[in-house]
């Protein structure tokens, strides 16, 4: 019952759009597969030292120092602010410039994978998410061995539903559309980066 909770839970929070969803989107459609799964792989990365630390409690150690959280949410929001700031920067150029996506050449897959971790990190709030997840459902005196097992369900719907959507965007024909209307998607793109970190870096809690 313990892991059926997490599971639906964290499938709710997964399926939820934020700035992971939107940078593999876009890795996807600019990228080959390999930079769009080395992106997604980062992001899963993120995603299992975020359940670690949600498991052992980080959210008790960020109550105990709030400046520590303060800290981490102003530099995440600074981050995710960047990104969308560079996504706009980017479309500034000439069309012709655009047809073959920059991130073909200049990004290899450990810097997508770089690029997904620093993303899902950037976001403290995650941190807060998955202890309170814990908090609600792991009764007092449950065995470690549930702790460990919840993240390894939070990790798998996680890479599954990542491995779906990089899935069903290589789709030539997806990708085709994509090129067509690129200016569009990356300026939304980019204002949901900025929107994001705005909100994380200005909020009070």
């Amino acid at each position: 019952m313990f892991l059926l909770t997490v599971a639906a839970i964290w499938t709710i929070a997964a399926l939820t759009p934020g700035p992971n969803f939107f940078l593999i989107i876009r890795c996807t459609l600019t990228g080959s597969r390999k930079i769009a799964f080395s992106a997604a792989a980062g992001t899963l990365t993120g995603t299992l030292c975020w359940g670690l630390a949600g498991w052992l409690g980080i959210g008790s150690l960020f109550m105990a120092a709030p400046i520590a959280y303060m800290g981490l949410k102003i530099a995440g929001g600074v981050y995710l602010l960047w990104l969308g700031l560079r996504l706009l920067w980017q479309i500034r150029r000439p069309a012709g410039e655009m047809t073959i996506p920059a991130s073909k050449v200049r990004l290899t897959p450990l810097g997508a994978w770089r690029l997904g971790l620093a993303t899902n990190l950037a976001n403290p709030k995650s941190a807060l998410f998955v202890a309170s997840l814990f908090a609600a459902t792991m009764a007092p005196g449950t065995p470690w061995t549930h702790g460990a097992a919840a993240v390894v369900v939070m990790v798998t719907i996680s890479a599954i539903w990542y491995a779906g959507l990089v899935a069903a965007l290589s789709h030539r024909t997806v990708a085709g559309a994509y090129q067509r209307a690129r200016r569009a998607i990356d300026a939304f793109a980019g204002a949901i980066f900025i929107g994001f970190g705005l909100k994380l870096a200005l909020s009070d809690r």
